[in-house]
């Protein structure tokens, strides 16, 4: 309570991971830090998509890597359809090509599942003031790649559109990718028309031969 008596309100939060023992954690942790009111959990991407749509908390705190949709993905669904939700990765992965994707694709931070839960508190606070938090450690690669990319002609492809281009290069159909990849087949195609519209095509044979051309595929 501060000196006019005015009790400042808690931040609201979701937590989505799909491992019970780290997400149990990050809650405990949030919650005990008294700034902080976790308004559910869920344990995978598409359910967790649907807890910010219901609870439209400040910040939700997502996993990156997931079975159903990973990190990113949640990210760009929640940006494609303007979620107020701002939203901090966690991750085991802390290469800066994934770091940089992230913040590319609107995620308002990104830390290392190593980090204390001190830190994921403070990250919390800062994102719902509107802050994007990525950590010393990790900025300086987010740095290397942004100079890195900026130079180069080669379109960026992520995660999925590196996955689906590598499918169409051995011949497999989107339904067959859907399958394997354990995502829709509307997911597959929304990959694919990003992946068509960085490499200036419009088929699948011509966006083998180019990313052939600029040596995307081995």
């Amino acid at each position: 309570m501060t000196r006019s008596g005015y009790t400042q309100p808690l931040i609201t939060a979701v937590v989505i991971d799909d491992h019970p023992f780290f997400r149990d954690g990050v809650t405990r942790g949030l919650t005990q830090s008294g700034r902080i009111k976790v308004l559910g959990e869920a344990d995978g991407g598409r359910s967790g998509l649907e807890l910010i749509r219901r609870e439209t908390p400040d910040v939700a705190v997502v996993d990156y890597q997931m079975p159903d949709l990973n990190g990113i993905e949640v990210v760009r669904i929640a940006a494609r359809d303007s979620l107020v939700t701002r939203i901090l990765l966690l991750s085991a992965v802390t290469d800066p090509a994934v770091v940089y994707e992230a913040v590319q694709e609107g995620a308002a931070g990104y830390l290392s599942k190593d980090a204390k839960r001190s830190e994921i508190v403070e990250a919390v606070t800062r994102v719902a003031a509107g802050d994007t938090v990525v950590p010393p450690e990790l900025a300086a690669g987010l740095v290397n790649q942004i100079r890195m990319r900026k130079s180069s002609d080669v379109p960026v492809l992520s995660e999925r559109e590196r996955q689906v281009l590598e499918g169409f290069a051995r011949g497999l159909s989107i339904p067959q990718l859907a399958a394997e990849l354990y995502i829709g087949v509307s997911t597959v195609k929304t990959h694919t028309q990003r992946l068509y519209q960085k490499l200036g095509v419009s088929d699948r044979a011509a966006a083998v031969a180019a990313a052939m051309r600029l040596g995307l595929l081995d």
